[in-house]
């Protein structure tokens, strides 16, 4: 999809990388450089437009585009089989897609994958329902909830997503499944994220599974109109899905339905490419990101908690780095 600057775009141009130092690996004739990130208005498609923004002046002429169909377990495999150059995904589907995770990836290893930038953001799988369902039901926590016969109308984004692979994760750690939920009365409701929150204010859906960010539209829009309540993640719940890629974090009092932080899971966000990206190029998008992060910011509050310094590691980003960006942050010293 081509980037429409006009409709996405909240910030100015800005530039000043420094083109000059870019090799005959960025010369013409170019190849598209396409940037796989999530539907607009999703805070992957701002950040793929910032980005594609701000590499207009180190990379003059090239045609830049964002895919925006993607999403957390679509865009590692956009990227193995050479359809992105480069996408954004969480930590915890980096890893999946790097060791095959059977729920996600089949059993097929994509190892082909590199990381440029990780820490971007913290990402929190959480659940919450609606406080008539919960009244209705008497079922006040999620085990209760996904165990209970009539089961719940669970409502997610489609296949792609991070999400609906949390939740099969979810619901096998109390020994459920998709088909379970069904068969026991309940429903598995899977739309665009848009649609959610009419769905839960009109009382067609119970409990809604989602990733969670500061300012998430469909989040705050059915916390605004549906009257939902964040659920707390038990301790073995925790323990689960942390040897799943997800670290145990507590999700900020962002929403209403929040009273205090809610036990919940970061799934976190890295930038990749495939590992045959030119080195030049994956060094300038590595340079970018981290000196640029105040205009990645204005374009977005999600990105606050980027330390640039750190965003190399690899608990920030679960798989090995781009020789290119690597040579970025041992410049800096930070590697």
């Amino acid at each position: 999809m081509p980037l429409n600057r006009r409709m996405f775009l909240p910030v100015a141009a800005a530039g000043g990388v420094g083109a000059a130092v870019f090799s005959a690996a960025t010369a013409p004739p170019y190849q598209p450089l396409v940037i796989a990130a999530m539907p607009p208005g999703s805070s992957w498609y701002v950040f793929a437009a910032t980005l594609a923004q701000l590499l207009e002046e180190p990379l003059p002429g090239r045609s830049i585009e964002i895919f925006a169909r993607g999403g957390g377990t679509g865009n590692p495999a956009l990227v193995e089989r050479g359809k992105a150059s480069i996408a954004l995904c969480q930590v915890s589907t980096a890893v999946w897609a790097w060791e095959g995770l059977p729920l996600a990836f089949h059993g097929v290893q994509h190892r082909r994958i590199r990381a440029l930038v990780g820490g971007l953001n913290s990402v929190w799988m959480t659940v919450v329902a609606r406080e008539q369902y919960i009244r209705s039901s008497g079922h006040d926590t999620l085990e209760k909830m996904l165990r209970s016969t009539p089961g719940p109308r669970i409502i997610m984004k489609p296949p792609g997503s991070t999400v609906p692979v949390a939740a099969d994760m979810i619901l096998a750690h109390y020994g459920l499944s998709r088909a379970k939920v069904v068969a026991n009365g309940g429903a598995i409701i899977q739309v665009a994220v848009n649609q959610i929150p009419e769905m839960l204010a009109d009382s067609r859906a119970d409990v809604y599974f989602e990733t969670a960010i500061k300012g998430h539209p469909a989040l705050t829009e059915a916390a605004t109109t549906a009257g939902i309540r964040f659920l707390d993640f038990d301790e073995g719940l925790l323990a689960h899905l942390s040897q799943q890629g997800m670290t145990p974090r507590p999700l900020p009092v962002w929403f209403k339905g929040q009273s205090r932080p809610t036990a919940a899971v970061d799934c976190g966000t890295v930038l990749i490419a495939r590992d045959d990206l030119p080195d030049d190029l994956a060094y300038l998008v590595a340079k970018t990101l981290c000196e640029k992060r105040d205009v990645m910011l204005q374009a977005h509050k999600a990105w606050a908690d980027f330390q640039p310094a750190a965003s190399h590691r690899r608990e920030v980003t679960g798989i090995p780095l781009h020789p290119g960006a690597a040579r970025y942050f041992k410049e800096r010293q930070w590697l």
